[in-house]
Protein backbone atom coordinates (compact mmCIF):
# COMPACT_ATOMS: atom_id res chain seq x y z
CA UNK A 1 0.00 0.00 0.00
CA UNK A 2 1.40 3.26 -1.02
CA UNK A 3 0.90 7.03 0.48
CA UNK A 4 -0.73 9.37 -1.49
CA UNK A 5 -0.79 13.08 -0.71
CA UNK A 6 -4.17 14.74 -1.51
CA UNK A 7 -3.72 18.26 -2.95
CA UNK A 8 -7.18 20.75 -2.75
CA UNK A 9 -6.96 23.53 -4.45
CA UNK A 10 -7.89 26.80 -2.67
CA UNK A 11 -6.60 25.18 0.30
CA UNK A 12 -3.49 27.19 2.04
CA UNK A 13 -0.67 24.82 1.89
CA UNK A 14 0.74 24.35 5.85
CA UNK A 15 3.28 25.76 6.96
CA UNK A 16 3.98 23.08 9.95
CA UNK A 17 5.45 19.84 8.38
CA UNK A 18 1.90 17.63 8.04
CA UNK A 19 -0.29 17.18 4.98
CA UNK A 20 -4.30 18.33 5.15
CA UNK A 21 -5.51 14.95 3.32
CA UNK A 22 -3.47 11.04 2.72
CA UNK A 23 -5.27 8.33 1.15
CA UNK A 24 -3.65 5.20 2.01
CA UNK A 25 -5.01 1.63 0.34
CA UNK A 26 -8.86 2.54 0.19
CA UNK A 27 -8.72 4.91 3.62
CA UNK A 28 -8.12 8.99 3.83
CA UNK A 29 -6.59 10.53 6.84
CA UNK A 30 -7.52 13.88 7.47
CA UNK A 31 -4.79 15.61 9.66
CA UNK A 32 -6.53 17.61 12.76
CA UNK A 33 -9.14 19.88 11.36
CA UNK A 34 -10.03 22.98 13.53
CA UNK A 35 -11.82 26.57 13.04
CA UNK A 36 -10.27 28.42 10.47
CA UNK A 37 -10.55 29.58 7.21
CA UNK A 38 -8.93 26.89 4.39
CA UNK A 39 -8.36 29.20 2.15
CA UNK A 40 -5.79 31.64 4.44
CA UNK A 41 -4.97 29.80 7.22
CA UNK A 42 -6.77 32.60 9.44
CA UNK A 43 -7.92 31.52 12.86
CA UNK A 44 -11.83 31.88 13.35
CA UNK A 45 -12.60 31.95 17.43
CA UNK A 46 -15.74 31.91 18.53
CA UNK A 47 -17.90 29.82 20.88
CA UNK A 48 -17.59 25.78 21.36
CA UNK A 49 -20.57 25.83 18.36
CA UNK A 50 -19.07 27.94 16.47
CA UNK A 51 -16.04 26.51 16.02
CA UNK A 52 -17.34 22.93 16.01
CA UNK A 53 -19.38 23.85 12.87
CA UNK A 54 -16.84 25.42 11.39
CA UNK A 55 -14.54 22.85 11.81
CA UNK A 56 -17.01 20.11 10.45
CA UNK A 57 -17.62 22.57 7.71
CA UNK A 58 -13.68 22.09 7.00
CA UNK A 59 -14.02 18.21 7.48
CA UNK A 60 -17.23 18.07 5.00
CA UNK A 61 -15.27 20.59 2.13
CA UNK A 62 -11.48 18.48 2.36
CA UNK A 63 -13.42 15.38 1.81
CA UNK A 64 -16.27 16.20 -0.96
CA UNK A 65 -13.04 17.99 -2.71
CA UNK A 66 -11.39 14.67 -2.35
CA UNK A 67 -14.87 12.51 -3.75
CA UNK A 68 -16.50 11.01 -0.89
CA UNK A 69 -18.84 12.26 1.96
CA UNK A 70 -19.62 12.61 5.00
CA UNK A 71 -21.07 8.98 5.21
CA UNK A 72 -18.07 7.89 4.69
CA UNK A 73 -16.13 8.29 7.95
CA UNK A 74 -15.09 5.24 10.05
CA UNK A 75 -13.53 6.89 12.75
CA UNK A 76 -13.42 9.85 14.31
CA UNK A 77 -11.43 11.80 17.05
CA UNK A 78 -12.42 14.93 18.91
CA UNK A 79 -9.86 16.62 20.85
CA UNK A 80 -11.76 19.09 23.04
CA UNK A 81 -10.11 21.60 25.35
CA UNK A 82 -12.96 21.29 27.55
CA UNK A 83 -15.30 18.41 27.69
CA UNK A 84 -17.67 19.92 30.28
CA UNK A 85 -18.72 21.44 26.99
CA UNK A 86 -19.40 18.06 25.36
CA UNK A 87 -23.27 18.41 25.12
CA UNK A 88 -22.89 21.65 23.23
CA UNK A 89 -20.58 19.97 20.59
CA UNK A 90 -22.05 16.89 20.43
CA UNK A 91 -25.30 18.76 19.23
CA UNK A 92 -23.69 20.59 16.71
CA UNK A 93 -21.72 17.10 15.34
CA UNK A 94 -25.30 15.39 15.11
CA UNK A 95 -26.26 17.66 12.29
CA UNK A 96 -23.42 16.85 9.98
CA UNK A 97 -24.79 13.05 9.76
CA UNK A 98 -27.27 10.81 8.59
CA UNK A 99 -29.01 8.44 11.02
CA UNK A 100 -27.21 4.93 10.52
CA UNK A 101 -23.81 6.53 9.27
CA UNK A 102 -22.61 8.12 12.84
CA UNK A 103 -18.87 7.04 13.13
CA UNK A 104 -16.67 5.40 15.89
CA UNK A 105 -15.67 8.20 17.82
CA UNK A 106 -13.82 8.98 20.90
CA UNK A 107 -13.21 12.48 22.85
CA UNK A 108 -10.52 13.58 24.27
CA UNK A 109 -9.63 16.41 26.77
CA UNK A 110 -6.51 18.47 25.43
CA UNK A 111 -4.93 21.81 24.95
CA UNK A 112 -4.41 23.24 21.49
CA UNK A 113 -0.98 24.36 20.93
CA UNK A 114 -3.35 28.12 19.00
CA UNK A 115 -3.83 29.85 21.38
CA UNK A 116 -8.00 30.18 21.25
CA UNK A 117 -9.18 27.16 19.84
CA UNK A 118 -11.56 24.84 21.68
CA UNK A 119 -11.66 21.93 19.24
CA UNK A 120 -10.04 19.67 16.52
CA UNK A 121 -11.27 16.78 15.09
CA UNK A 122 -9.38 13.98 13.33
CA UNK A 123 -11.15 12.12 10.54
CA UNK A 124 -10.82 8.37 9.46
CA UNK A 125 -12.51 7.84 6.23
CA UNK A 126 -13.26 4.64 3.51
CA UNK A 127 -12.95 5.39 0.00
CA UNK A 128 -16.09 3.37 -1.31
CA UNK A 129 -15.52 1.25 -4.28
CA UNK A 130 -17.14 2.44 -6.98
CA UNK A 131 -20.75 0.76 -8.37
Amino acid sequence: MRKEIVTIDGVKSPTSPFNHVVKAGDLLFLTSQLSCDLKTGDIILGTIEQQTRKTLQNVKFLLESSGISMDDFVKVSVFMKDVKEFNKMDQVYREFFKAGYKPARVTIQALSPIKGIKIEIEVIAVIPEPL
